[in-house]
């Protein structure tokens, strides 16, 4: 649903002040919201168009009689006392410019249950699991429903979405934000309660275009999501340590039918621009997960994999190699470097004379 036009009650709105510090809230007619420069009131809002500066209020000033509410300076002076600025912030007086949010700003904003996935790491599943309109999709682990939120705006009301969450207290959370942001239930998704397992085993054979998985052992999943993918389909899984990754990795190459897995994740960084002063600001959106990647074999082919090298043993855990042993290098090798060596070593001694 596209919103236009004059901001309605019951929607959102981003109300951001000079310094960046933005503030998200619900419109309800005859509410306030307090902030650190005074009252935010709703009515004022609440039929503004996009762009708009709205001011903040006192509401402790417009409770008082109107005769009280004098402009002389030495009674202003007097109401602040030994800190003017403390009164300036007391009566109002605050811009703050008004915006629908977008949906990245609605996403970090919105109230969450279960820690949500950033930004960053949501553009990367939807652009390298290959998600786009018309599709269907199966997403695992709803959590606050940002990824879901997401995924019901790439697929469209021509796709759909099927979505299974193992708590229902985060089922409730990731249904009524993606109502409130809507304005209502989306008709194009379905969610469902209960473990992947037991919930999958339901769905029909090769009923899914893309899988997204976002939960603690993906690795055990991969059977019955390989039953409910359709051939060539695209599995995205979002893991967050180095552990889970490299299980999840050898658990896709084991099974034979997925390709080979392509791993990566995202660092964000913003940057200070402000006339030739261009820099990269001191802080930074550094590791939050990593995105694995991998497509499905069609049933009776295996999938094709790199050939591991027999003199590099990346499986053997150190303390069972029954002791370290050095580094195997020629002895052809070694002379040649000593021999090298030796003639710097000469060269030098010679130079240091002269």
């Amino acid at each position: 649903m596209i919103r236009r036009g004059p901001l309605c009650a019951g929607e959102k709105v981003q109300l951001t002040d000079r310094k960046g510090k933005m503030v998200t809230i619900q419109l309800v007619p005859g509410r306030v919201t307090q902030t650190e420069h005074g009252f935010i009131v709703h009515n004022d809002v609440i039929g503004a168009k996009e762009g708009s500066v709205i001011v903040t209020r006192s509401k402790a000033r417009e409770q008082e009689p109107q005769s009280e509410q004098s402009d002389d300076p030495q009674h202003i002076q007097a109401t602040r006392g030994n800190k003017p600025w403390k009164g300036t912030r007391a009566i109002g007086g605050w811009e703050y410019c008004v915006m629908r949010p977008r949906l990245a700003d609605y996403v970090l904003s919105m109230p969450r249950g279960a820690q949500i996935m950033y930004p960053k790491d949501i553009a990367e599943v939807i652009q390298l699991g290959d998600i786009r309109p018309g599709m269907r999709v199966l997403e695992s682990g709803g959590g606050s429903g940002a990824m879901g939120i997401n995924l019901l705006e790439a697929v469209g009301a021509s796709g759909h979405l099927t979505t299974i969450e193992l708590r229902p207290e985060f089922a409730h959370i990731c249904e009524a934000n993606a109502t409130v942001f809507y304005g209502e239930r989306p008709s194009w998704w379905d969610l469902l309660v209960g473990d992947f397992d037991s919930v999958a085993a339901g769905l029909p054979d090769a009923s899914f275009d893309r899988i997204v998985l976002d939960m603690l052992d993906p690795w055990n999943r991969l059977e019955q999501a390989h039953r409910v993918i359709a051939p060539g389909g695209v599995l995205t899984a979002y893991v967050t340590t180095t552990t889970q990754l490299s299980r999840l990795a050898e658990a896709v190459r084991a099974s034979g039918q997925w390709t080979e897995p392509d791993v990566q994740e995202t660092l964000e960084r913003t940057w200070k621009v402000e006339g030739l002063a261009v820099r990269p600001n001191h802080q930074m959106i550094g590791h939050t997960g990593f995105l694995l990647v991998t497509r499905a074999m069609a049933d009776g082919f295996a999938a094709l994999h790199k050939r591991e090298r027999a003199t590099k043993d990346v499986y053997t855990d150190v303390d069972d190699m029954g002791g370290l042993e050095l580094r195997d290098i020629s002895d052809r090798k070694v002379r040649k470097v000593i021999r090298d060596l030796d003639e710097q070593v000469s060269f030098t001694r010679r130079s240091s004379e002269v």
